[in-house]
């Protein structure tokens, strides 16, 4: 039931089509690589399963292909226990794909076509409005279209629904609604050169960075930096906060952010007298498992699933992380 879920996600939904290979070939240059597979990914999907792999009842809100990947992906999101009723299948165009290069080292390169997403609209905003504004919390991005996105936000905004907006991938000229529309902005260090036009290669950087956009009429804001954990910055004590993550052997940076943020989504939703600086925290935690889990490795026809299932579930981890009382979590991951 609608009423039932604590955290909506609007968002993309991709087929990602993913090739290893000892390193990203330069400009022009072919390279041979080692593995190909199928899986399911986009930021909005990736969000949503992590936060219902976390233990939030969650629901998506997007569109899909009436193709291959559309139907396996609605198969996928009901094997994870994620509410289908409002995600839609069109004609008009195909899922949503994004083809990713990733080298020996974990990092990635990607490139997205957005096929189906770009036709979520006002219509169907509209059939979800019910799950929206019963939500304790609603997660955007911007691979669908940012109106979508924009007017998700103050939907849920109107109804004292907690909102998380990533801005991946990033637009030079996005909407300044977007940051009053955000209770939390979450954007890592690419994301929030581009919006500002400041360098962030450091932790006062990112703090720096963090100042500029909560100025901008946020209600927080959380600049990513990986190995370096994160920056909070609150609008209600503007002392930029440093939280450090644990050091790990990362086997890939893929999915890595939307880990994150569907940890934090979950914590918003479930834990919400919890500090934001503490739920960075126990987020940052969920996002280093990711990080160690990488790729299921297998034949194409057995590991298109790579993706979402790289997500950790709620029992991997310590019971530290489901306190709502702060307390000092062990770094076991």
């Amino acid at each position: 039931m609608s009423e039932d879920v604590s955290v909506v996600v609007v968002g993309s939904c991709m087929t990602d089509l993913v090739s290893q290979a000892p390193r990203l070939p330069k400009a022009g240059e072919t390279i041979h690589g080692h593995r190909f597979f199928i899986g399911f990914g986009g930021k909005g999907a990736n969000q949503c399963i992590q936060a219902a792999r976390m233990g939030a009842k969650t629901a998506m809100v997007c569109k899909v292909g009436r193709d291959v990947f559309g139907n396996d992906y609605i198969q996928n999101f009901k094997n994870n226990g994620i509410s289908t009723a409002y995600v839609e299948q069109t004609e008009n165009a195909a899922t949503g794909a994004a083809s990713i290069i990733v080298n020996d080292t974990g990092e990635n390169a990607i490139v997205i076509v957005a096929g189906a997403n770009m036709l979520l609209g006002q219509e169907e905003l509209q059939r979800a409005l019910t799950a929206i504004v019963n939500a304790k919390v609603l997660v955007c991005q911007l691979e669908i279209n940012p109106d979508t996105s924009l007017q998700a936000l103050r939907m849920a905004r109107e109804n004292h629904v907690k909102t998380i907006f990533n801005p991946a991938p990033a637009i030079a000229d996005m909407c300044s609604d977007f940051y009053k529309a955000s209770d939390v902005f979450c954007c890592n260090e690419s994301e929030a050169e581009l919006l500002t036009g400041l360098s962030v290669a450091s932790v006062e950087d990112a703090s720096q960075v963090g100042l500029e956009l909560l100025n901008r009429g946020c209600g927080s804001v959380i600049v990513t930096l990986g190995p370096q954990g994160c920056v909070v910055c609150q609008s209600r004590n503007m002392a930029p906060k440093h939280i450090p993550t644990t050091a790990v052997t990362v086997a890939d940076t893929t999915g890595a952010g939307d880990s994150f943020i569907g940890a934090l989504a979950f914590y918003m939703a479930h834990y919400p007298t919890v500090s934001l600086e503490e739920m960075a925290r126990r987020a940052n935690l969920v996002a280093a498992v990711d990080l160690l889990r990488g790729f299921p490795f297998g034949d194409v026809q057995n590991s298109r699933h790579w993706n979402t299932p790289a997500f950790p579930q709620a029992e991997r981890f310590s019971v530290s992380l489901f306190r709502s009382k702060l307390q000092h979590i062990q770094n076991d991951v």
